[in-house]
């Protein structure tokens, strides 16, 4: 079973969180974590966050990305989208 762990952070407290998971093994890897980041969004009611090099870079590396200002279009309220892949 595919898990990811979505958390908005502001001021280095917990915001809200969730997690996604997807058990869809025929979806790649790759559609999994865009399927999981589409329905944090969802839930939480954001845009869609860019993937900027940097972002690649680091979840590639952890497993693990977080989305700032630098990834939104519109303004936000919160310091940060953290996403986590916990279960694979």
């Amino acid at each position: 079973m595919f898990r990811m762990w979505g958390k908005l952070v502001k001021d280095n407290h917990l915001l809200r969180d969730t997690i996604i998971e997807n058990c869809d093994y025929s979806l790649s890897r790759t559609q999994m974590v865009f399927d999981a980041l589409d329905a944090i969004c969802y839930e939480f009611d954001l845009g869609k966050p860019l993937w900027l090099d940097a972002t690649v870079r680091e979840f590639k590396r952890h497993d693990k990305a977080r989305f700032t200002q630098d990834n939104f279009i519109e303004s936000i309220e919160f310091d940060y989208l953290e996403i986590h892949v916990i279960e694979e």
